[in-house]
């Protein structure tokens, strides 16, 4: 998935891959393959990368690694992927032991609202895998008209869905290319 944020980075600021690979003394062919997909830069020319955009290192590396289906390319998850920002945390509550089966976990949320229960009800805690592309019926957290929801994510022929668990909130009805984020994959709550 880096290949793809990397290329959609790139592009976005209309930098050619010469002009980067000058600035950080890198093959430009090396870029070329970086962005194909066929190496993952090491940690030290990705930092190089990040700081030639004045972007954030952090989110970029939670993309590091991740392989995409089909679906994920189709919907086009690089797309919807938060690269220029970190989050904020109002309140830090502690720390908590991450159990084995939640390894891939960057930080827990409180969810906020009754719209996903009894899934997740107000109060509980939910683990968050950051910047990890989704699967259609996936659980996540998601940044849409600058509020932070937990919904299922619905992956349909010809829009995105996210879905809350309570019958009283309306379904978030999206065409493919709309703009929302996704900040991460909820892997499951805290016991």
């Amino acid at each position: 998935m880096i290949s793809k944020v990397l290329t959609r980075i790139r592009e976005e600021k209309g930098v050619a891959k010469t002009e980067i690979a000058n600035k950080i003394n890198v093959d430009v062919g090396h870029l070329t393959h970086i962005e194909k997909g066929e190496r993952n830069p090491s940690h030290k020319v990705l930092k190089q990368i990040c700081d030639f955009f004045k972007i954030p290192y952090n989110p970029i590396m939670h993309t590091y690694d991740r392989k995409l289906t089909e679906e994920q390319l189709d919907y086009g998850v690089q797309n919807h992927i938060i690269c220029n920002s970190i989050p904020v945390f109002n309140n830090l509550v502690g720390y908590k032991e991450c159990p084995e089966e939640y390894l891939s976990a960057s930080f827990i949320v409180k969810a906020n609202d009754p719209s996903m229960a009894p899934k997740f009800n107000p109060d509980d805690y939910v683990y968050i895998d950051y910047n990890a592309p989704l699967n259609s019926k996936d659980y996540g957290l998601f940044l849409y008209e600058g509020q932070l929801l937990l919904r299922k994510f619905i992956v349909r022929k010809n829009d995105i869905v996210l879905r809350a668990e309570s019958s009283s909130v309306n379904d978030i009805c999206l065409p493919k290319g709309a703009n929302y984020q996704i900040i991460g994959k909820v892997l499951g709550k805290v016991k």
